[in-house]
């Protein structure tokens, strides 16, 4: 088993007697942590299993039949439903067997769409639950080819709590991660097998995620959707340029990217609103979750050639994808961007604990300070809670590029 960020803040809090909701995109190792945490005893309830699934959608009652069955035990008997939102039901039966006894049972409900839940009205267990993510890997996970020096610092850090793990994912140089991405899955297979499995991924995972859960009408329409929508990853929204394009219409497009947010395969950035300019664009970026994928899902082939062709646009995806699961996992924050009517642009603005940290992204080996004027700028303009920007590049060393500005390799992310 190799290692997980997360595992030892999901452990702690699994000892906490409420519900557990686990969510997150498929094969970014949900229930494979889930499992391994929990004890051998554990009634799993898999509703991935046709035959699983329609007995529930028929009786879900029969959850409180078997939960009361099972013998009590001394820190209480944990009960692990996985692919919950293909039963909504059973979000009411866990809450009558919580509210019946908050300690004889642990739930650990573990899905990867929100959407159905939020049609149906299902019931999320307000005030009885903890809501856990789960991400393609971190940088911390799969440790970067070459490494930077200890004393680097990072704008948002994610370290090991403890001790580095010795069981970590195989280390990967900057052009298998834009060429491959970051699920577990993908990263721990041999290459030659990687550029299949992604495409199943897109071909496979979300149609059948899709079409079982009813979640749209016309699946050759979200197709072609889906194609331009992944071959727009990193740039603002455009409804209608898409909606040309695709012929759909425009609700639908955005209907469509609404539901990508709920599957967990995209994520809108907002633009930072908050700016003294007046020029400023208000309209939000979206980025794919996992650049493997992004390029699967757009009809290209996930290879090194395709992360050659490009390197600098997939490069700032790359950055924003890890800063987006790193402020997720640490707790509140937000990640923005901002660029202006005449094309200043900030890559990415990290907004945690009252402190903003504009960072840009460069496909340079050589930065220079002309690369930081738009973060300089930027601090200018924010001077009490920006007081450090970050340009992420492939130099060798971190350089300090101004007094508050330091030019890092991405290795040291």
């Amino acid at each position: 088993m190799f290692a997980r960020w997360y595992a030892l803040t999901f452990r702690e809090k699994l000892a906490k007697p409420y519900v557990h909701l686990v969510f997150g995109a498929r094969q970014t190792g949900k229930s494979t942590l889930i499992r391994q945490l929990l004890p051998a005893d554990a009634l799993v309830i898999d509703l991935s299993l046709p035959a699983v699934r329609t007995s529930y959608l028929s009786d879900p009652d029969q959850l409180v039949v078997q939960c009361r069955k099972m013998p009590p035990g001394r820190e209480g008997r944990f009960v692990f439903v996985d692919e919950a939102q293909a039963v909504p039901a059973l979000f009411d039966a866990v809450q009558h067997l919580y509210d019946s006894d908050k300690r004889r049972w642990r739930f650990v409900l573990c899905g990867s769409s929100a959407r159905k839940l939020r049609k149906t009205g299902a019931n999320l267990l307000p005030g009885r639950s903890f809501l856990h993510r789960l991400f393609p890997l971190v940088l911390a996970e799969r440790p970067p080819e070459p490494s930077g020096p200890a004393w680097a610092e990072s704008p948002l850090p994610l370290p090991w709590r403890g001790a580095k793990p010795e069981n970590c994912f195989p280390a990967a140089d900057l052009e298998t991660r834009l060429a491959f991405g970051e699920l577990p899955g993908v990263s721990a297979a041999p290459e030659e097998d990687r550029p299949e499995l992604l495409h199943a991924y897109s071909a496979v995972h979300l149609e059948e995620e899709i079409r079982r859960e009813a979640l749209v009408r016309d699946w050759a329409a979200f197709l072609r959707f889906l194609r331009f929508a992944a071959a727009e990853s990193g740039q603002l929204l455009n409804y209608r340029a898409i909606s040309q394009e695709s012929g759909i219409s425009e609700p639908t497009v955005k209907s469509y990217y609404q539901l990508l947010d709920d599957m967990f395969i995209g994520f809108p950035v907002p633009a930072w609103s908050r700016s003294t300019r007046k020029q400023v664009l208000s309209t939000p970026k979206f980025l794919f979750f996992d650049l493997g994928v992004r390029h699967a899902a757009a009809g290209l082939t996930p290879s090194r050639d395709t992360a050659r062709a490009n390197p600098g646009v997939l490069f700032e995806q790359l950055v924003g994808i890890e800063l987006w699961k790193r402020l997720n996992y640490l707790g509140p924050g937000q990640l923005y961007y901002q660029r202006t009517k005449d094309g200043a642009e900030v890559d990415f603005i990290i907004e945690r604990e009252g402190k903003l940290t504009p960072v840009e992204v460069k496909w340079t080996e050589n930065p220079s300070r002309s690369d930081a004027r738009h973060l300089l700028t930027f601090l200018r303009e924010h001077p009490k809670q920006a007081k450090q920007g970050y340009l992420i590049c492939r130099c060798r060393l971190p350089m300090q590029l101004h007094d508050n500005v330091t030019a890092l390799p991405w290795f040291c992310l």
